[in-house]
């Protein structure tokens, strides 16, 4: 009969993507995660195989935490730009309220291992693809309801915005405060 497990397996990919989301992926070393786990080195393998396949778990629980509450400003009922500007400004709330100014974990990780890690580009494209359709699907609710000029690329005006979030999500890493990203965030809105 095998010892059971000393650990929570949700709890301990909460903790690894605090450190990969804080470290990146490269700086965290295996010591890392076993100290911020509070597991042996040797439970740290059995129980998710490598560095590399805790730090995939670690991603995806990012993006489910993360993403649905972006998508539930852009679902809600009232104006569209209203939803839009609410949305960016969310964004921008989390990411200057962190004191560690970690940025998105996503955009981190495109950064830091997109072209060279497969696994985790395709990741990270999916994620950006779910965040551009949900900004599409906004533009074209905008585009029915007469918000938007109906003459506008959804798709192109979908891709904008997610480039927009990325600038952002950048910006706040550095930003000395809101003002900057304000403007963007007016500036984008307005130009629709």
């Amino acid at each position: 009969m095998g010892r059971p497990k000393q650990f929570d397996p949700d709890t301990a990919v909460d903790r690894a993507m605090e450190v990969f989301w804080r470290k990146g992926y490269a700086a965290t070393t295996p010591q890392d995660l076993v100290d911020a786990l509070g597991i042996g080195k040797g439970s740290l393998y059995n129980a998710f195989g490598s560095k590399r396949a805790l730090f995939e778990l670690a991603l995806r629980r990012y993006r489910d935490s993360q993403s649905p509450a972006l998508a539930e400003i852009l679902q809600r009922a009232g104006p569209v730009k209203d939803r839009l500007r609410q949305a960016l400004n969310f964004l921008v709330e989390v990411d200057l309220a962190d004191p560690d100014r970690r940025g998105c974990m996503v955009v981190n990780t495109a950064t830091e291992l997109a072209g060279t890690d497969e696994t985790a580009t395709e990741l990270v494209r999916r994620i950006f693809d779910q965040t551009e359709d949900g900004f599409r699907a906004l533009i074209e609710e905008g585009q029915r309801s007469g918000e938007i000029a109906p003459g506008r690329d959804s798709l192109a005006v979908g891709s904008l915005l997610l480039n927009t979030v990325i600038g952002l999500r950048v910006m706040a890493r550095v930003a000395e405060g809101p003002d900057r990203l304000a403007r963007v965030v007016d500036a984008t809105v307005d130009a629709l």
